[in-house]
């Protein structure tokens, strides 16, 4: 007999019901009164299982209690230089609560250097985020900077745009799309692979069933080769969801959303440079003069300003256990390693060794 869905989530609902008063708060960032709703992600997350759902629900919440995620909003990152990577599968990386906010240059730095946008919403009003996988380069803060950024925009993601989108079509809306778009992508990019594990475990792990589709744009044709190495590396479930769309999508895409929706890089005809718009402002939802991340930042200044920290200096830490097993860590190393053979004569002697650990 299958799993009744309704009967699953009236289980789990009684299992939340006893959570502790520490993580009672921290539940309550996670629904944003979509109760249901929030228990059913994560019943899907796990096919049912209401066991390992309240498994994966509860660590959720530990994590974002150990490691201070509700006031991530209103947080600096004024100690990230001690980051460290461990040679082990989580990450590690120090943050403390003496300034409420990224400083502005670094702010644009990071939105230089990690390019991630809202462009608009789908017809059904999911919001669509962009990411410029190809063009973003992770090398002008620290990596730590960017794992808070995306953190950041996930809590932001959760707990204002969905909730304000819910209220604007009126039903809840608990997931987004995602356009990545592949312009400038270079074998080089396979050095970030731990960084980008790491974020996909955080998406895994603390915000499932968040995205219901991924689309990909402006693909060159070292895709094929990168895609090999991340491929085995992503859950069944977000694989599914993967489509690869020719050129810059825009025809597909304009089965779904409107023409305003559709990112800066999906209304060309072709893939041009998306960094060539970069001073754009307003046109491009990379930059950090779009009105998404001028709301985003203005929305962090006024939540530091209403909750100013009244406790002591404290240093905290994010815990990033990575999901991926040996078996598949060592066959991501030799399909780098293969890869990278194919185009030795095309790429430098100088790219960063690779090890997954």
């Amino acid at each position: 007999m299958g799993v009744n869905p309704q009967d699953a989530i009236k289980k789990l609902k009684v299992l939340m019901d006893q959570v502790d008063h520490s993580t009672r708060k921290s539940f309550q960032n996670v629904h944003q009164g979509f109760l249901i709703e929030t228990l059913d992600r994560f019943l899907r997350a796990r096919d049912y299982d209401v066991g390992k759902a309240h498994k994966m629900l509860v660590d959720c919440l530990k994590w974002r209690v150990e490691n201070q995620i509700d006031k991530i909003l209103r947080v600096s990152v004024s100690t990230a230089r001690l980051l460290r990577w461990l040679p082990i599968l989580f990450l590690t990386a120090f943050y403390c609560l003496q300034k409420p906010i990224f400083p502005a240059d670094v702010y644009r730095s990071v939105r230089d250097s990690q390019l991630v946008g809202l462009s608009g919403y789908s017809k059904e009003g999911l919001p669509i985020f962009a990411i410029g996988v190809g063009l973003s380069t992770l090398d002008k803060e620290h990596v730590h900077d960017y794992v808070q950024s995306h953190i950041q925009i996930n809590e932001y993601r959760d707990r204002v745009i969905l909730p304000s989108a819910s209220k604007k079509y009126g039903r809840p809306i608990t997931s987004c799309v995602k356009i990545l778009d592949m312009t400038g992508l270079k074998l080089s990019a396979l050095g970030h692979i731990k960084f980008l594990t790491i974020l996909s475990t955080i998406d895994d792990l603390n915000y499932p069933e968040r995205t219901t589709a991924y689309y990909i744009v402006n693909v060159p044709y070292v895709f094929s080769s990168c895609w090999k190495v991340v491929k085995p590396l992503l859950h069944e479930r977000t694989r599914k969801k993967v489509q690869v769309l020719p050129g810059c999508g825009r025809d597909e895409l304009l089965k779904i959303m409107d023409y305003t929706s559709l990112p800066h890089f999906c209304k060309r005809g072709s893939s041009l440079s998306s960094r060539s718009s970069a001073h754009q402002g307003g046109n491009n939802c990379y930059s950090s003069d779009h009105f998404f991340h001028q709301q985003l930042y203005s929305y962090i200044k006024q939540q530091s300003m209403i909750n100013e920290p009244t406790e002591p200096i404290r240093k905290g830490s994010f815990h990033v256990t990575l999901q991926a097993s040996a078996s598949k860590s060592k066959g991501a190393a030799k399909t780098v390693e293969s890869e990278f053979r194919k185009y030795e004569n095309g790429i430098s002697d100088t790219l960063i060794e690779l090890e997954i650990m």
